[in-house]
């Protein structure tokens, strides 16, 4: 297959573009600078049609949509919480638009989402069935998957893929974690009660290549494990994994201190099951932590990518 990917030097769009090149795809990479290479393709999230000329995208079968602004990336001001919000979905729009343009569209849209659709929910159990929750996040997410879904006008097959937190040594929550937990300085956050859902980069490339195989998912599906653990349960475990004690605790009034709002996305709660991958026959690589975390820390760099060849 021949796919585009947005988003495509982040953390994710790094280890799935490898991902699909293992897996005999031809990957065309949307680019926001000048092409370096015949596949690449510039483009500008925020203008008309990604400001893609008509035609750009003839020729694809798919295209996974990766881009947007760092959630977690700097404190939540005005501004930013506006720039969180266009790189999601004018960039999605732009997308589309562009797909549609093409004389013959790609046939399926995979698009980033987030379990942040959820929002804040004290820990309980939800699936793909359940609705928005309120709030920043949930109201960017709406938004988001409503662009998305407009695909589906031009006949595209459109999933929507709300992605819990991502465990990777390369980036987020755990690139972040390592260094105090290695000196010994590991600590839960807040009360340590409120629910993580998360999936392994891993589990994430393939469950793309798992989508893309089976043309009768469409919709929201949550990537997620099977097995969220709660804040202790993670600081317990990685702590474990790395053969140091985990004494410590931050308060919440110091980590929305030190946060501004973005504390409110460390903190919220709810256990997002992936009830459509399971209806579906996908079996997680690592469905559990412990292995997960042992896996990801005592890989090569290949294999903590998740993009090995033994890995399809």
């Amino acid at each position: 297959m021949r796919i585009a990917v947005t988003g495509s030097t982040g953390l994710i769009g790094t280890a799935l573009a490898a991902a699909l090149r293992d897996g005999g795809h031809r990957v065309i990479r949307l680019v926001r600078r000048t092409p370096a290479s015949e596949d690449e393709i510039a483009w500008d999230p925020l203008a008309p049609t990604g400001g893609l000329a008509p035609g750009a995208l003839d020729g694809l079968d798919a295209a996974v949509h990766l881009a947007g602004a760092n959630v977690a990336g700097r404190r939540w001001t005005a501004a930013y919480k506006e720039e969180i919000r266009a790189s999601r979905v004018r960039g999605t729009r732009a997308l589309v638009s562009a797909m549609a343009a093409a004389s013959t569209p790609p046939s399926v849209l995979l698009s980033g989402s987030a379990i942040g659709w959820y929002g804040d929910i004290g820990g309980r159990e939800v699936d793909e069935s359940s609705p928005a929750g309120s709030g920043f996040l949930p109201g960017v997410v709406e938004q988001w998957e409503a662009a998305a879904r407009q695909a589906a006008e031009a006949g595209v097959r459109v999933v929507t893929m709300r992605a819990g937190l991502v465990v990777s040594r390369h980036g987020g929550i755990l690139a972040r974690l390592l260094p105090p937990f290695r000196l010994g300085l590991g600590a839960r956050l807040g009360s340590g009660t409120q629910a993580m859902s998360w999936i392994t980069l891993a589990d994430y490339a393939a469950i793309v290549s798992f989508l893309l195989a089976h043309p009768e998912i469409s919709g929201p599906v949550n990537l997620t494990t099977p097995h969220p653990v709660t804040n202790a349960e993670f600081t317990s475990a990685l702590a474990a994994a790395l053969h140091r004690p985990a004494l410590f605790f931050v308060p919440e009034p110091a980590l929305r201190l030190a946060l501004g709002d973005v504390s409110s996305d460390i903190l919220s709660s709810a256990r997002v099951m992936p009830r459509r991958l399971e209806a579906a026959g996908y079996q997680f690589r690592f469905p559990d932590l412990p292995a997960a975390l042992a896996a990801e820390l005592a890989a090569g760099p290949r294999a903590r990518a998740g993009i090995s060849r033994g890995s399809r």
